[in-house]
């Protein structure tokens, strides 16, 4: 499969990436990013433990490692429309929080906004600059509490 532009040539700023260290255990940061993206106005229909599932089916031995699915739905109905639904099979925006050694956790996003950009998903390029611009405050504000 050919891309239509060369993924070296893209950086963190492209595709939203954020990170962030915990210097916590992986129960309390789990605890510590939902309260936070909730003062930032994200909520969490889904979330879930890859490592946990993949140790228990195929004896992985992962280090805790767990997404929370992060939705703001006036956010979210306003990037359905703006992307004639197709943004939905991105849904939702993962913060995932990866212990990397016991009692430190690294805190990972990437903006599936920008990515639906990259990909030509916006049918209303101009909705989609403003959701862009609104969820990268958001988020950005995410990672300023998380780096206090």
């Amino acid at each position: 499969m050919t891309l239509p532009f060369d993924p070296d040539d893209l950086d963190g700023d492209d595709f939203g990436e954020k990170r962030a260290t915990l210097e916590m255990d992986h129960e309390a940061a789990i605890e510590h990013v939902r309260e936070v993206c909730a003062d930032v106005g994200f909520g969490f229909p889904v979330e879930f433990s890859p490592s946990e599932m993949l140790n228990e089916k195929v004896d992985a031995g992962r280090d805790p490692y767990y997404v929370l699915g992060a939705c703001n739905p006036a956010v979210a109905d306003r990037a359905l429309d703006a992307t004639d639904g197709r943004i939905g099979s991105l849904f939702p925006c993962n913060m995932v929080i990866e212990q990397v050694e016991p009692g430190e956790q690294v805190v990972h996003h990437v903006s599936i906004m920008k990515i639906a950009r990259l990909l030509g998903l916006p049918s209303d390029d101009a909705e989609m600059d403003a959701i862009i611009e609104e969820t990268g405050e958001m988020v950005g504000e995410v990672f300023e509490r998380l780096d206090d």
